[in-house]
């Protein structure tokens, strides 16, 4: 019953959806008033039925409900609460739903907030998102993909999590990437309704710009964790693999930054019109084509779901949106013009468009390398694929030009910055990094590549910039309010919260970078095969491997109880020593593959690795055990496993255990040293401040909101009177 209740839900929303679009175009078209709030209403009730869906799907997991097709597969009973919870973005058809609801809550928000301000474009801009809302339920209604689905004859158990996924971060990774994915529509929408409606000024961005900083933010965040998460459960001691659905979250988090940066320039000058339009058009395209690889299963990814049937309505999603938007901005070209010109290539206007073009070359080359696979069958017949040292050689000249621009960027005016004053300006920032050179070339010698110099130096270089910027500003405020340096310095920052903030995120990407290069640069690795009690040394350390270890470990997270083989490994440098414990988890296969014991053999594996974090290097291990001295127990075991006890069957599996531990020949093990890596988190902390004080409205806006909104209401008074 509650099944049907659920795929009702997603039926009548598509039916609002629908109407909403239909509506919103009416009333966009005609005027009418009464029906665009009929339109924005509907997506009121789009939302509602979406939340009652996402809460019936969450308790049928929470209550273990395996009569659904999606509860049995991504769940048990023995699953935790919070992976239960969060199981649902695990599947294609949860995280679907997760992409509607999130869309519908966004769309709800901004039609609220702008329900008495721009009601030429909001009709428009609401039959935007309802054609948007329609597609990804016709997905789950139409296309099969519904998360409501039952069981003819439901599981006892379910399948539990698939083991990869049992980490926190990853449970929280998808859910930023959807929200900023999906926050992007909401710029979009209202930038169609603007071209649709002539009306080119600067309100729309005004109405629509924090909710694309929400949408960067997010999908920032998104990325970082699930950097994160590749970096301490995947085994293989990266956090970056330009994998191809990495890559495609960072494609519209690069034009996203870029489209942050030039709204600016059309708000101060009325300029980049034509460019603005573009960027918001290329940057909701590229979070489609994000959602789309994870679906389509057209690129290998560990990310994606596998191969299914939305590649092609995704596709035709993706042409007509890329294909009317372009159409329409080219038919508004007219009204895209601007009498503004640049006054000066020296100044903040100019280093803005010079830093979009790069960011957007960036992108296009991620875009190359990422389809190339697609792009060489199409010409060759043959699926030719790049890896890393392409991507690498590609982005790095550009990211060091991209970095040099976000410190000089802070220091220009607009219109136009004196020789004189630029001089002032850069002199204290250049003799920054030009200590920091010296002091690079002096400490690590000369040999360390050229590129790894250059971005340090010119980290050092932006981080001494926005250094300089808040303590001038600090020191102005001082000589008028005669406060203490921190209380001038918060006081500056209240006031000045976009300006301000947006430094902290210049501040935040330089740290972050700086751990990049660092970890890059020096980074030492060491794949060695060893035998109980022998050692290895890499970058200074010592490492010992004492003994195996092998357990049968509890079920925590509902996938099974796994067979886990593991080292003691013994770490020590100077004075410093730690104990290490890497190992590798066995799920038994849940598809009959192998026998009874032997199908733990033939089922997912995943490397358990050990991390010693800090703020100076990190060191980090991971083991893949020679099981071969089990081969022959195992067959044994197999023959008498299948119809013994319960408990002689524990017994049968401790035996293994121990006989591993006694038994164990040698085992290879993988370790790392990535100095300065843990400066990869902290600096995308510092961008999430930065992000949220330029999010946060200051006490200005505040009252300048509350005196338009008061004199809207006198307006309406005046008119009716």
């Amino acid at each position: 019953m509650t099944g049907a209740v659920g795929f009702a839900c997603l039926t009548i929303g598509l039916l609002a959806a629908l109407y909403a679009a239909g509506a919103g175009a009416y009333a966009g078209h005609t005027g009418r008033r009464e029906v665009a709030v009929s339109a924005r209403r509907a997506i009121y009730c789009l939302a509602g039925l979406l939340a009652v869906a996402m809460v019936m799907l969450e308790s049928a997991y929470l209550r273990s409900d395996f009569s659904y097709k999606l509860v049995a597969q991504n769940s048990s009973t023995d699953t935790p609460t919070f992976y239960k919870l969060t199981a649902m973005w695990s599947s294609q058809e949860g995280s679907l739903l997760l992409w509607a609801f999130l869309l519908s809550a966004y769309s709800s928000l901004v039609l609220l907030a702008t329900r008495r301000r721009l009601r030429d474009i909001a009709p428009w801009a609401t039959a935007v998102l309802g054609v948007v809302a329609a597609f990804f339920l016709s997905l789950m209604v139409v296309f099969g993909q519904d998360p409501f689905a039952r069981l003819a004859a439901p599981p006892a158990q379910g399948n539990g999590l698939e083991p990869l996924l049992r980490h926190p971060a990853m449970m929280i990774h998808p859910p930023l990437l959807y929200s900023g994915y999906v926050g992007f529509s909401i710029p979009f929408a209202f930038a169609i309704g603007a071209l649709i409606r002539r009306r080119t000024d600067a309100e729309w961005i005004r109405a629509t710009r924090r909710f694309a900083l929400i949408a960067w933010t997010f999908l920032g965040c998104g990325i970082l964790i699930g950097a994160l998460w590749s970096y301490s459960e995947l085994g293989w001691g990266g956090y970056w693999a330009w994998d191809p659905v990495e890559n495609a979250a960072l494609m519209p988090w690069l034009l996203g930054t870029a489209l942050l940066h030039s709204v600016m320039v059309q708000e101060k000058r009325g300029m980049l019109k034509v460019w603005n339009a573009s960027l918001v058009v290329g940057t909701f395209t590229s979070a489609l084509i994000g959602t789309f690889l994870v679906r389509s299963g057209v690129l290998e990814s560990i990310h994606a779901f596998g191969a299914s049937t939305l590649g092609g309505p995704f596709l035709a999603f993706i042409a007509v949106v890329l294909v009317g938007s372009v159409a329409l901005v080219i038919s508004r070209l007219d009204s895209l013009r601007t009498e503004a010109r640049l006054d000066s290539l020296l100044s903040r206007e100019a280093f803005f468009l010079l830093n979009n073009l790069v960011l957007v070359a960036l992108c296009l080359v991620i875009f190359w390398g990422t389809f190339f696979p697609l792009i060489s069958e199409a010409i060759t017949g043959s699926k030719e694929s790049v890896g890393p040292p392409f991507f690498n050689r590609a982005t790095v000249p550009l990211a060091l030009v991209l970095v040099a621009l976000a410190g000089i960027g802070p220091i220009l005016t607009w219109r136009r910055v004196t020789a004189s004053t630029l001089r002032r300006a850069l002199t204290a920032p250049l003799a920054v990094a030009g200590l920091a050179l010296i002091a690079l070339v002096a400490f690590t010698g000369a040999g360390r590549s050229g590129p790894s110099l250059a971005m340090f130096t010119l980290i050092a270089f932006v981080l001494a910039v926005v250094g300089q910027e808040f303590a001038r500003g600090a020191a102005a405020r001082r000589l008028v309010s005669h406060e203490s340096w921190p209380a001038a310095l918060a006081a500056l920052v209240a006031r000045n919260r976009r300006r301000y903030g947006g430094y902290l995120v210049h501040a935040g990407i330089a740290v972050l970078l700086l751990g990049v290069a660092a970890s890059s640069a020096f980074h030492a690795q060491k794949d060695v095969r060893l035998l109980p009690g022998q050692s290895t040394r890499i970058d200074g350390y010592t490492v010992t491997y004492r003994q195996p270890t092998a357990a049968i470990l509890d079920d925590r997270a509902g996938t099974g109880a796994p067979l886990s083989f593991g080292a003691v490994v013994d770490v020590r440098r100077g004075r410093q020593h730690w104990v290490m414990r890497p190992s590798r988890n066995y799920y038994a296969a849940t598809d009959g593959t192998g026998g009874a014991i032997g199908r733990f053999f033939m089922g997912d594996s995943t490397s358990e690795v050990d991390l010693r974090w800090g703020l100076r290097r990190d060191v980090w291990s991971a083991i893949q055990p020679d099981l071969t001295s089990l081969i022959a127990p195992i067959r044994v075991a197999d023959r008498r496993f299948a119809n013994a006890p319960g408990r002689v069957q524990a017994l049968i599996i401790a035996a293994l255990a121990e006989r591993y531990r006694t038994h164990a020949p040698a085992a290879t093990f993988r370790f790392i040293v990535s100095p300065m890596i843990a400066w990869i988190w902290i600096g995308g902390a510092i961008v999430l401040l930065g992000a949220l004080t330029a999010l946060w409205p200051a006490p200005e806006a505040r009252r300048r909101r509350a005196t338009s909104l008061a004199a809207a209401r006198l307006g309406r008074e005046l008119s009716r009177a």
